[in-house]
């Protein structure tokens, strides 16, 4: 590559990441304005403020906010765990097993997974309230398996198949049962895309906000919905700063997961891009 097409590329990633960035470092400068800053068309703040933060932690948000956020943790880690559970087990059983209506199930999982969120909303608040599920993490934690089990299916099946079949007839020829070759042969190589599986999912439970605010009142509410909730000091104060800190707040569980995993997500990503 010549260097003036480096100069480019250089320019283009630079420009590509700024543009990224840029509406988290706004997000982050209005969680540093005052009320009375807020509307002030410059990007840093006048004089930067902790408040908005102290007012999500300890101040008056602080019990829409704190349980919010407990929420958010318990229900997306428990939705995590069991879609990538039962999708590692199907995806096993499409990669591995012949079976009459395989393709039919792969297609049914995408289709599922692009399905409208909206249209099945109604039909689930009216059954969570007659059968007790409503503003329970239960109730939370179904809805979410509906959207992350067909895609989990889907993506984990591609990293089964590169996995070479002569590794687990190994372990079965040196006496191995086939639970036990899935367990210590397969399961292990499948690591990395099960790995991003499981921050696929984490990160579309994590951001949902439709079953959120249609299916609780309080009790189980997470965090985006919470934010919905907010309030100002008085009903012409706009909680603008407030709703900024509790985005923050929200957004770093997923930066530092990205930053911790990030070897893993692409290794991920990419094993069953090459075939061979």
């Amino acid at each position: 590559m010549s260097t003036r097409s480096k100069v480019w590329w250089w320019i283009g990633g630079v420009l590509i990441v700024i543009y990224c960035l840029f509406p988290i470092a706004w997000i982050v400068s209005l969680s540093l304005k005052a009320p009375a800053d807020v509307s002030n068309s410059s990007f840093l703040p006048t004089s930067a403020t902790w408040s908005n933060y102290e007012e999500i932690f300890t101040g008056t948000a602080s019990d829409l906010f704190l349980p919010a956020l407990r929420n958010s943790f318990g229900i997306c880690l428990i939705a995590t765990f069991i879609s990538c559970l039962l999708s590692m087990f199907a995806a096993y059983a499409i990669a591995r097993l012949d079976f009459p209506g395989k393709r039919l199930i792969l297609s049914t999982a995408l289709a599922v997974a692009i399905f409208p969120v909206i249209s099945i909303v109604t039909p689930l608040f009216n059954v969570w309230r007659q059968i007790g599920l409503y503003d329970t993490w239960l109730g939370l934690i179904i809805p979410y398996l509906s959207l992350t089990l067909p895609i989990s299916i889907w993506t984990m099946s591609a990293f089964f198949r590169e996995i070479p079949w002569e590794m687990e007839h190994a372990a079965q020829v040196d006496g191995a049962t086939q639970w036990q070759a899935f367990r210590k042969v397969i399961a292990p190589l499948a690591g990395p895309g099960v790995f991003t599986t499981a921050i696929i999912t984490f990160f579309t439970a994590w951001n949902d906000f439709v079953f959120a605010i249609s299916l609780t009142s309080g009790n189980a509410r997470t965090v985006p919905a919470a934010l919905s909730f907010f309030t100002g000091a008085s009903q012409f104060t706009q909680p603008t700063g407030a709703i900024a800190a509790a985005a923050v707040i929200v957004t770093i569980p997923v930066i530092i997961l990205v930053l911790i995993f990030q070897r893993r997500i692409v290794s991920g990503l990419t094993s069953g891009a090459v075939k061979g």
